[in-house]
């Protein structure tokens, strides 16, 4: 079953194909709000029948139509009666449920809805943990209420409707006749709270309370979407992939008391929520179109920034957190996620971000603002992560609970392994995030020497960046191979696997130019590109799974910023054919790219095979296209002007994008098709 979404910030409803919500351990149904279910039934009857579907619209991201009919689904047999549920989420889950009578003569309905909550955490259901809690419902002025409460943890669901109803503790009834060819509806809202309600809260429940319009929702995305570059093609995948991008990356952010606020989302349905790694990366691939939403992501993960040592979360001065949660288990600190900083990579990108951003934007102001976080996050990398005393940065266990060691993006506990299939142990070094590092000092110099005005400090990072690359490139190169180990043991001993983090090396620039030819071939070779994209771990390696999270799947992010490292090192077409590649997969799931695709071969699927459990939309994934865009144009800023160099596939014909916003005001560029570039 494909479940329908919907959803606006934090706030999002998840349910079968009927519209309906029961308790399910194979995926998250439900109305979830800040990491809990506020809704876990929600199942709508005529005359004690179930309805079958007859067509869904998916409107917007925050808005989805149902058309359907009562009993057992026949091609003998002509219903007289049509359901219509219409949703829409906002400040509250709302829905229409339209009931129409086709027939000659009257009809006496009882429609029934189920309803009930067990305010379950998101990761619970993750991990197919199941917890009774006591709940109590109440009735009060007309409002049903649903309240679990530990403490000074409680949470609320209120539900109303807009028509009489006989309400009783599992639901609402409603009892109605409807006329010859007539109509009945009625509207129901669902509130979910974080605190106790008070009278006004009771008041807003109902229906009739004035909520912004589904316009008005509307016109908030076109608000955050006007400014960005308008985009024309005759690729069609491209157009309609660059439209939901956008959309998805502005509708992906927290649903807060200033509902305008844009604090970055990480995606659908696991990670509704703030992820430090997420938010660097999605922000990364959409400045050239969405700049704005730099400056939210940047301010918030400064503000949250490590100040102590608590190895139960993680935390140490100047590390950038990983992920903050709001459910029961965080908040009694069972689980560490409140504020977790398991993880080493987001620290050195927090500070490529905040260059990348000046180097667009030419805002010196914000990048003076946060100096203190900046320098930080530096001295973090120098005081605190080089765990085995070698230059490197290292990580391992935080001392949490949840079971996860993995601090690179490759998280799972499998994402890092030998090629006869042993997994590393800990601590290690990952590779790309020795690349990170080499790229923020070099990034941390050019700002303290034309920002901060401090070209001592610049000096040092410098020598500090050009050391980290002579010792880098001598320890991690695999000679007989031709590719850098994915990671090193503590005793300096290599992860011998073929992996696609060699192309962050690219991105980073670590990698000696003399030996980019033989990364660049393997990245393109059949072991790791698998016409779909490029693969997390090549086929030749023991742990080898095109349906493993990291361990051979294709992930849209990872592909996008390998393409940029291929052309930073001047390889174009092999840029443009990994574009191409995940681009063209892309239509095949309605331009939004999911989280991840299986690695099968091109070959021997017809059609991009989905990851099982990927999420969608999903920040990084929807900030792909956007960096495929970039990279395909060769968009790059230098001083106040904007560099075009595009090199685009033949197969994509033209492509023009007016108004790119940046310190040189508004541009256009443009570019044409070119032979020689490979298709897929």
């Amino acid at each position: 079953m494909n479940p329908v979404s919907i959803y606006y910030g934090n706030l999002f409803m998840t349910c079968d194909r009927k519209g309906d919500v029961e308790p399910s351990r194979q995926m998250p149904l439900g109305l979830f709000f800040f990491d809990t279910r506020f809704l876990s039934t929600w199942r709508l009857t005529v005359n004690g029948e179930r309805l079958q579907t007859l067509s869904i619209d998916d409107l917007q991201y925050f808005e989805s139509r149902f058309f359907l009919t009562p009993g057992q689904p026949t091609h003998y047999v002509d219903t007289d009666i049509s359901v219509f549920r219409h949703r829409w989420a906002g400040d509250a889950f709302e829905e229409r449920v339209s009931v129409q009578n086709h027939s000659k003569e009257p009809m006496d309905l009882t429609i029934r809805l189920d309803i009930g909550t067990d305010f379950a955490e998101l990761l619970d259901i993750k991990h197919g943990i199941q917890r009774h809690r006591e709940t109590t419902t109440t009735i009060r002025d007309g409002v049903l209420t649903i309240r679990y409460e530990r403490g000074v943890f409680v949470r609320e669901t209120l539900v109303a409707s807009s028509q009489p109803c006989a309400t009783d503790d599992n639901g609402m009834t409603f009892t109605t006749r409807v006329e010859p060819h007539g109509i009945w509806h009625t509207d129901l809202r669902v509130t979910a709270l974080l605190r106790p309600a008070k009278p006004a809260d009771l008041r807003e429940a109902l229906p009739g309370h004035r909520l912004r319009s589904t316009e008005e929702i509307r016109q908030e995305l076109d608000d955050w979407v006007s400014g960005a570059p308008r985009l024309r093609t005759d690729y069609e995948p491209l157009q309609q992939t660059y439209q939901r991008s956008l959309s998805d990356l502005v509708a992906l952010r927290y649903k807060g008391l200033n509902y305008r606020a844009y604090q970055p989302l990480a995606g659908m349905p696991w990670f509704m929520n703030l992820f430090g790694r997420d938010a660097i990366f999605s922000r990364m691939q959409a400045l050239p179109f969405l700049p704005q939403t730099c400056v939210p992501a940047l301010r918030i993960l400064s503000l949250a920034q490590g100040a102590r040592i608590d190895p139960f979360r993680g935390e140490e001065p100047g590390k950038i957190l990983q992920e903050l949660r709001y459910d029961e288990s965080a908040a009694f600190n069972e689980r560490p996620h409140a504020i977790l900083y398991a993880a080493a990579d987001t620290t050195p990108l927090f500070v490529i971000l905040l260059d990348e951003y000046e180097r667009w934007t030419g805002d010196t102001e914000l990048v003076n603002e946060l100096r203190f976080e900046a320098t930080q996050a530096l001295d973090w990398i120098d005081r605190y992560a080089d765990l085995v005393g070698n230059g490197y940065l290292w990580y391992g266990p935080h001392g949490s609970t949840d079971g996860m060691v993995g601090q690179s993006w490759k998280c799972s506990n499998e994402g890092v392994s030998f090629r006869d299939g042993r997994l590393a142990g800990y601590p290690q070094a990952a590779c790309e995030i020795q690349g990170y590092v080499y790229d923020a000092k070099c990034r941390a110099a050019r700002l303290a020497r034309r920002v901060w005005g401090d070209p001592g400090y610049a000096d040092r990072l410098e020598r500090e960046a050009a050391a980290l690359r002579e010792r880098f490139n001598r320890d991690f190169w695999i000679e007989d191979r031709g590719y850098y180990a994915a990671a090193l043991q503590a005793d300096g001993q290599q992860v011998d696997s073929l992996t696609s983090n060699i192309g962050h090396l690219l991105w980073s620039g670590i990698v000696e130019p003399d030996r980019a030819e033989a990364v660049v071939s393997h990245l393109l070779g059949p072991a790791l590109f698998s016409g779909w994209g490029i693969r997390t771990l090549a086929t030749t390696e023991q742990r080898y799974n095109p349906i493993g999270y990291h361990t051979g799947t294709v992930w849209p992010f990872d592909n996008s910023i390998i393409a940029w490292g291929l052309r930073r090192y001047g390889f174009r077409p092999e840029a443009a054919r990994v574009a191409a590649a995940i681009l063209g997969a892309g239509r095949y799931f309605g331009g939004r790219l999911p989280e991840a695709l299986a690695g099968y071969d091109s070959t021997l699927t017809k059609y991009p095979v989905l990851y099982a459990s990927a999420g969608a939309p999903h920040a990084t994934s929807a900030g792909a296209p956007l960096l495929f865009l970039r990279t395909l144009l060769g968009l790059e800023p230098y001083d106040d002007h904007l560099v075009v160099d595009p090199a685009v596939p033949e197969e994509m014909g033209q492509i023009e994008l007016h108004d790119i916003p940046g310190r040189w005001g508004r541009l256009d560029a443009l570019g044409r098709g070119q032979p020689g570039i490979a298709r897929r």
